[in-house]
């Protein structure tokens, strides 16, 4: 039961009587009277127990875009049923007016479409509806919590979408859809021509140039149907909000950029989420509906506040594919001891594959180096310098190594790994 502000102002005027006849038995008569009115109030109201619930699920829906929940409301009492509705999503969802009212006459339907624009990706549950059901008198209500489950699953919003139209127009260049064969660039078979000035003199075809009066050399194109293994670092360091993102989800639009696109190359990718143990996998099989099946396993994931275990990243790499493949890793410059950790996991890998590291880097020491006006911005700077410092002393030892890396801010991230999956492909080390 729920007595409203009508109940209570009657109180308030109830006051009235006693103030100018002060005597128990006005007393008595006055809350007697108030009594007698919320009681008859709530014997008039329906009853909620007889009104039956439905709920259609919003299902699965984008970052920050708009979806429905749906109730729809059957009243099975013989009177009307006027009251408030209350759909309990969690804030996350970010429900737009989660209390409704509404009427419904005796044994008909209504339905209640509640607005949820999500601000948090992953798994956001409501887990029952409260009803409250008003006598005629609007003095008092029933109230009653069905559980009534809802699910909604809220997906990365893959904004470096935006980049892969120009992706993918390099890489009809390398495949001599857009341009001219440029040569040395891969070593998969594409064409013959004609034999001119400045041709590598490796490349010319004898038979066939036997064959005809002119001297023939091959072309060649990047080989394709390659494999690429990409690695999303999910331990402490992800956690880390970098321009009010976490540095998880940058690595998410990073890896879904990149699938795509290597996708669309014709090579053959295979996707995992790894700290101590795999959170999320994703294998060459889902090749036809890969983008669905990666935002369908990066959605619940997120950052564990433990250290990543880098000696089991080269055994899941096996586990994977056991002939050279690009390997992604989408993980930090900056967290723990790379001379511990990092760098030799890339030293073991290098042997094998081609090692393509990924790492976002916080726009805020590019602004806090520039700032040096007073003594603490003097402090703050040198801090910030230190820090850059220190990740290109490993981004260097890491390129030693053999690695290609990628130290870049959010917004850039995502195209320039492309980028660099591009001219590995251009210069046929893929």
């Amino acid at each position: 039961m729920a007595i409203t502000g009508r109940f209570v102002l009657l109180v308030f005027a109830a006051l009235a009587p006693l103030v100018l006849f002060p005597a128990w038995s006005t007393v008595l008569l006055a809350v007697a009277l108030l009594l007698a009115l919320l009681v008859t109030d709530i014997m008039l109201a329906a009853s909620p127990a007889r009104v039956e619930l439905q709920r259609k699920g919003p299902g699965n829906v984008t970052l920050h875009s708009e979806t429905e929940s749906v109730l729809t409301l059957e009243n099975g009492n013989h009177r009307i049923f006027r009251g408030m509705v209350r759909d309990a999503w969690q804030p996350s969802a970010g429900t737009v007016a989660p209390v409704q009212r509404v009427e419904i006459p005796a044994g008909e339907r209504r339905r209640i479409a509640v607005r949820l624009k999500p601000t948090r990706r992953g798994d956001l549950a409501a887990p029952h509806v409260t009803m409250r059901s008003f006598g005629p008198l609007g003095l008092a209500a029933r109230q009653r919590t069905v559980p009534l489950r809802g699910r909604m699953r809220v997906l990365p919003p893959f904004h470096s979408r935006r980049h892969l139209p120009s992706k993918l127009r390099k890489l009809r260049e390398l495949d001599g859809k857009a341009a001219v064969q440029i040569r040395g660039a891969g070593t998969e078979f594409d064409s013959l021509r004609d034999y001119v000035r400045g041709d590598d003199v490796r490349s010319i075809d004898w038979r066939a140039t036997a064959r005809r009066t002119a001297v023939v050399v091959r072309t060649w194109r990047p080989e394709r149907d390659r494999r690429v293994v990409i690695m999303l670092d999910t331990s402490r360091t992800a956690a880390a909000r970098i321009d009010d993102e976490p540095r998880l989800d940058t690595g998410m639009e990073a890896a879904l950029l990149l699938a795509v696109l290597a996708e669309r190359g014709g090579d053959r990718v295979d996707f995992f989420a790894f700290d101590r143990r795999v959170r999320g996998r994703v294998g060459s099989a889902a090749r036809g509906n890969l983008l669905g099946s990666l935002v369908q396993a990066m959605a619940p994931l997120e950052a564990e506040l433990i250290e990543m275990d880098w000696a089991q990243i080269p055994t899941q790499v096996r586990a994977i594919s056991a002939h050279r493949s690009l390997v992604v890793l989408l993980t930090s410059l900056d967290g723990g001891a790379p001379e511990e950790g990092l760098i030799p996991l890339v030293a073991q890998l290098v042997r094998q594959h081609v090692v393509l590291l990924g790492s976002v880097r916080d726009p805020l020491l590019g602004r806090m180096k520039e700032q040096r006006t007073t003594a603490s911005e003097v402090f703050r700077a040198s801090a910030a310098e230190r820090a850059l410092l220190d990740r290109e002393a490993v981004s260097a030892q890491l390129r030693q190594l053999g690695a290609e890396v990628v130290d870049a801010e959010p917004l850039d991230l995502p195209p320039l790994v492309a980028d660099a999956y591009i001219r590995l492909k251009a210069a046929g080390r893929l």
